[in-house]
């Protein structure tokens, strides 16, 4: 069933699905339709689950399913990545290339493949203050107070030049 975004608690669980490319105003239409659709009907054995979707940056497509009034299981999460493929075919973006790392930079969505970011800090291109999207967010708490962060305070940290 589809909810209303502010009807969902904090706890709700989100998966972030990033764009290889911006969306146009056409594709975000056809999105919209696709995922509203599939919202009214996702169902986990039977029930109803409580669900929503966002579309962030024009580049970001966010499912947010309230596990707490029924879990989702993994047929109806399977059924989610169906629409998502369905969508990435339609469409020809790609959903699912986990390589890419996202960063605001210029108030615009920049984006460097992992085996890139090492040299990216090295470089100057990328700092410890650069701004992460944060695809991991795992819940709608989460994803609302850090969606962009700072590389210091992320997974990222990991690449940063270490100071001699």
């Amino acid at each position: 069933m589809l909810a209303s975004l502010d009807s969902l608690p904090n706890h709700t669980r989100v998966w972030i699905y990033q764009g290889n490319r911006e969306f146009t105003l056409r594709e975000i239409e056809i999105i919209n339709a696709t995922l509203t659709a599939f919202c009214q009907q996702w169902a986990a054995h039977g029930a109803p689950l409580q669900s929503n979707f966002v579309i962030r940056e024009n580049r970001f497509v966010i499912l947010l399913v309230n596990e707490e009034a029924h879990a989702s299981s993994g047929c109806s999460i399977d059924g989610s990545v169906r629409v998502m493929k369905g969508l990435q075919q339609q469409l020809d973006i790609d959903f699912f290339d986990r390589t890419q790392v996202a960063f605001w930079i210029s108030n615009q969505i920049q984006t460097f493949a992992t085996a890139e970011l090492k040299n990216a800090f090295s470089s100057g291109k990328l700092s410890s203050q650069s701004i992460l999207i944060n695809t991991l967010a795992s819940t709608k708490h989460e994803l609302d107070l850090n969606w962009k962060i700072e590389v210091q305070n992320s997974w990222l940290k990991k690449y940063l030049p270490v100071s001699v």
